[in-house]
Parts: C-alpha cells; sequence; structure tokens
C-alpha cells in the first residue's frame, strides 16, 4: 500500500468511528438514555492489541499486528468478525464493535458486540502463509475467545477457511470439547458450519427492502437497481433480487463499473467474479471510467455492499435511487446523510439491513451447542422471521416518533440495552 492510500485509509477508519460515535451520542441524548448505561456503552469493555511472529515460505519470519475489540457483553457472548485487511486499524474496529453491539441488540440475540482482525493483506501471501497467520493469531489470543465468551466469524478478507483453521486451533490447544465448534462461525458446512450463513447477510438486506417495496406498494418485478459492491453480501443480494424479477443495470467494484440499462446477468457476473476476482472484463463494451455515472443512476434500489464511507459530501448530490440499502458497515458518513435525507432518499441502516450475518451466525453457534444439524429452509424461515420482526418495529418506532429509519433503529437497540442493565444493575 501507498503512503497516500495508507493516509486515506487511517482518515476513513478514523471517519467510521467519529460518526458511529456521533450517531451514538446523539441517539443517546433523543431518548434520554441513563447515565450509567451511557458511560458503558460509550467505548469497549476491551481492546486488545497483539503482535505475533510469523514463519514465511522463505524461512524469513514477519511480524503481524491483529485486534480484538470487545465492546459489550450484556445480552451475551462477544460476537463480531475477524477482517484480514491492510487497512485494518483500532479506530475501525473500536467502530464496527459498538455497531456489532447495537445489531445484536436491535435483532434481540443473546450476544454482545465485538470486532477484530489483522493488519495484512491475505491475497499476498500463499495458502500455507495465510493458515499459519490465522493459526497463530488464534494462539496470540489464546482464552480471549471461546464458545460461552467470544465468537468470531467472517468478515472482509477471511472466510470458512480460516473460520475452519481458528476452531481447528482452539479446539487442539484450549478446548478438546464437542462444544469447541462453537468457538467461530462461518465454518464451512463440513466442519460445522450452518448452510444458509455465506448468503445470509445479502439475503438480508433483500428482506429489509420486500417489505419497503411492499409499504410503497411496489411490486419488485420490473424494478431497476445498482450494487456497490460485488464480494459476499453484493452478488448474494443481487441473485436474490433478480430472482424476484428485478434487473441489474449497474454494478461498481474495486475493479471496474458497469452500467447496462439492458440489464447484467447476476448470475453469470457472480461466476465470473470467482473466476476472475473482479467485474472487470465481463462486460467491457459497458464498462465506464466515470465512476459518477455510477452514483447518478436513476433506479428503484442501490445497495451498498463493499466498504465504510463510500458515499460522501462528494458524491451524495448525485445519488438518484429512490432507496439506499446499507449491505456494509458504515458505508454512508454523517454528512452524507444529511444530503440524502434532504433530497427524500430513504435510508435503510446498517444495523438492520446487515444483520442476516450475525442472526444466522447465532443459528449456526445455537446447533452447534446443541449438536444439531438445520435444514436450509429451517434456517431461511427463521432468518426472515427475525428479519422481518426487526424491520417492523423499526418501521413503527420511525412513523410514531418522525425519525428516520437509522434513528428508529438506535431508539430500539438503545432502549432495549437500557432495560436489561438497569433491571440487572450494575455489578458490584
Amino acid at each position: 500500500m501507498s503512503v497516500e492510500s495508507s493516509i486515506a485509509a487511517t482518515e476513513s477508519n478514523k471517519k467510521l468511528y467519529e460518526g458511529v460515535c456521533e450517531r451514538f451520542e446523539q441517539m443517546a441524548s433523543y431518548v434520554n438514555l441513563d447515565g450509567k448505561v451511557h458511560a458503558i456503552l460509550s467505548q469497549p469493555k476491551a481492546e486488545l492489541m497483539i503482535h505475533f511472529p510469523v514463519k514465511m515460505d522463505d524461512g524469513n519470519y514477519r511480524l503481524f499486528k491483529g485486534y480484538r475489540i470487545q465492546h459489550n457483553n450484556l445480552l451475551g457472548p462477544y460476537k463480531g468478525g475477524m477482517r484480514f485487511s491492510p487497512e485494518v486499524s483500532l479506530d475501525e474496529v473500536k467502530g464496527l464493535a459498538m455497531l456489532m453491539t447495537l445489531k445484536c441488540a436491535l435483532a434481540k440475540l443473546p450476544l454482545g458486540g465485538a470486532k477484530g482482525g489483522i493488519k495484512y493483506n491475505p491475497n499476498d501471501h500463499s495458502p500455507e502463509e495465510n493458515q499459519r497467520i490465522t493459526r497463530r493469531f488464534t494462539v496470540a489470543l489464546g482464552h480471549n475467545i471461546g464458545p460461552s465468551y467470544d465468537i468470531p466469524a467472517p468478515d472482509m478478507g477471511t472466510n470458512a477457511q480460516n473460520m475452519d483453521w481458528m476452531m481447528d486451533t482452539y479446539h487442539n490447544l484450549y478446548g478438546r470439547k464437542i462444544e469447541d465448534k462453537a468457538v467461530v462461525t462461518g465454518k464451512s458446512v463440513a466442519c460445522g458450519g450452518s448452510v444458509g450463513r455465506a448468503s445470509a447477510t445479502g439475503y438480508g438486506a433483500v428482506y429489509c427492502l420486500e417489505e419497503w417495496a411492499k409499504g410503497e406498494n411496489l411490486p419488485m418485478k420490473g424494478t431497476t437497481f445498482a450494487i456497490q459492491g460485488f464480494g459476499n453480501v453484493g452478488s448474494h443480494a443481487a441473485l436474490k433480487l433478480e430472482e424476484l424479477g428485478a434487473a441489474l443495470v449497474a454494478v461498481n467494484d474495486h475493479t471496474a463499473t458497469l452500467i447496462c440499462p439492458g440489464g447484467i446477468s447476476a448470475k453469470e457476473l457472480a461466476s465470473h467474479v470467482r473466476q476472475h476476482g473482479g467485474i472487470k472484463g465481463f462486460m467491457p463494451e459497458c464498462e465506464v471510467d466515470d465512476l459518477s455515472r455510477f452514483w447518478s443512476q436513476e433506479v428503484e434500489f442501490m445497495v451498498l455492499a463493499a466498504m465504510e464511507n463510500v458515499v460522501t459530501q462528494l458524491n451524495a448530490d448525485l445519488i438518484r435511487a429512490g432507496l439506499l440499502v446499507e449491505g456494509a458497515n458504515g458505508p454512508i458518513t454523517t454528512e452524507a446523510e444529511a444530503v440524502l435525507l434532504d433530497k427524500g432518499i430513504p435510508i435503510i441502516p446498517d444495523i438492520l439491513a446487515n444483520m442476516g450475518g450475525v442472526i444466522v451466525s447465532y443459528f449456526e453457534w445455537v446447533q452447534n451447542r446443541n449438536s444439531e444439524y438445520w435444514s436450509a429452509e429451517t434456517v431461511d424461515a427463521k432468518l426472515r422471521e427475525k428479519l422481518i420482526a426487526a424491520y417492523r418495529q423499526v418501521v413503527a418506532v420511525a412513523q410514531e416518533q418522525a425519525i428516520s429509519l437509522r434513528q428508529a433503529a438506535y431508539v430500539e437497540s438503545l432502549k432495549h440495552l437500557e432495560e436489561v442493565y438497569l433491571k440487572r444493575g450494575v455489578w458490584p
């Protein structure tokens, strides 16, 4: 990563954390959050920063930096993804950990909020090096993770294979119990993962989108949509929307931007991305160099499924979508959100729209703890039920109090956490 890119990433991560804290403070004031609850939630319970050496394929050793932020475990064990990226920073994972606490509270899950990662690019390393890095990080975390204490999951730069390695390492060094499978979620199905986990975040965003469309009396068939980011979340959202009869007309990722009013096959594009690592080259005749053309596409829905802070004051005024759905965490800055709401563009916020992943992670954890295996139909039905219940409650609060969906989601999360704290008390 260049010096310029590193500085930009640091500023973006700082912006994410500041944005999460700003929204938290605003809504804590709005609901008149109890003082002690406010103080507790304003900072993580624990911040771990770990430096650990790993032997490279050439025989030399490299020192890696890893993080694990444990924000809150009032409702249950800490829960949150592990992000492997050169842009990982303390501010980034602190902001994401707080979002996880709010997300789990909104979903009424018996889980808390956490986040972590390693500051490196896994694409620059061999499978053998990535395995050693993952396992060595797990060893360094030690008893700071566990099936009843802190349960990691995949995130940017990680996948089921990383979770399989983490689970196996933990089992051999710290556990050796049948419930050790529950130390992480997002594992491969063969190693105890749940069917439906990989698609859960993308599908969950679409289930929220469907409910919004019903409220607007807008049939899904024949609508158009754009996807920003075509990784795991974006691709599954696009596939589900395509099944519902909507047409993908614009897509952007780190490799290219495609605009095709005649429609883009989400199924064929997903196959291309699996083979080539990005959308570039799929439809060369539809590739455009001007990113502003993507943001200004007139579509019914735009799903933001890449990284944080992609919609800023610089491009918010260009957006002409009828609805924005935050499939990623923190993709819209607070300043950009004000512009969008002034334009009358509704936003389904991240702590609601992308909670599908943690919901199915919870299902996986339950299955592992009880030595059960649920069918795909059971998982999807339970996911849809939980998401729709959360969405409808947020909409009810938003309408009753004449506030945005994000504000209503924060109200629901904070009031639930406050209620539990006040009933349990703060020990000692």
